[in-house]
């Protein structure tokens, strides 16, 4: 496999790559006919190939060897998370626990959330960045921003976890869950959830869970949550 891997979601069909990677492999990277290549489907694939057109706006490769690449951890991680009012810390986030594993993020909007919307164009190709960079060949899921009622709501096959911060009986999350599980947490905004919703959690079967003893800002419980998760499976 080589050292820089492209990304093109239907490169076993059009053989192309698309405009950013084909800009970033000839006006970046110099690369030329013959030269050799990896590109990720991001769908559990890599794709060793030869570049047979070297185009700045539509590179044409052909495809040497097809290899299955599954992620390699064997759960569902999903996280559900309130945007933090400063988009870097999200976007930190995000490229953190791409690299560690992750299979979905979930933008919720909650009672005292301070960004209202997430534009996930610049979150995914961040998150593209670190699938590549990480040498993975699987891609997460971004959902679009959804409210936190209606959230809580969907089924989930796994074990549902809520981390909040208000003093009232919680499980650490390193004692409570298990290895294998499937596994969703919620993280709060800066400001927490209100009572109602962590009721409303807790209603739908959410289990309230602790990731330490010290208070965590949004961004940094999130990675916390996924590196516990992935510590405890690779016990």
């Amino acid at each position: 496999m080589a050292d820089t891997i492209f990304y093109a979601t239907d490169i076993k069909q059009t053989q192309q790559l698309p405009e950013q990677e084909s800009q970033h492999c000839v006006k970046v990277l110099r690369m030329k006919e013959g030269d050799k290549l990896t590109v990720t489907d991001g769908k559990g694939f890599f794709y060793n190939c030869t570049l047979v057109q070297a185009h700045p706006k539509h590179c044409m490769v052909s495809i040497d060897e097809e290899i299955s690449q599954p992620k390699s951890w064997n759960f569902n991680l999903q996280i559900a998370f309130a945007p933090t009012k400063n988009i870097d810390r999200i976007e930190w986030f995000a490229e953190k626990t791409t690299e560690i594993g992750i299979d979905r993020f979930s933008p919720l909007l909650c009672r005292f959330s301070e960004r209202k919307e997430l534009k996930t164009e610049r979150l995914e190709k961040i998150i593209v960045s670190a699938m590549k960079q990480s040498q993975q060949a699987v891609i997460p899921i971004i959902d679009e921003t959804i409210p936190f009622n209606r959230f809580v709501q969907q089924p989930f096959n796994g074990r549902k976890f809520i981390a909040h911060c208000y003093a009232s009986e919680k499980t650490s999350l390193t004692q409570t869950y298990r290895k294998g599980e499937n596994a969703l947490i919620l993280i709060g905004p800066e400001g927490d959830f209100s009572e109602e919703e962590i009721q409303k959690a807790l209603n739908s079967g959410f289990e309230p869970v602790s990731l330490g003893e010290n208070r965590l800002r949004t961004e940094t419980a999130c990675l916390v949550a996924c590196h516990t998760i992935h510590i405890i499976n690779n016990i």
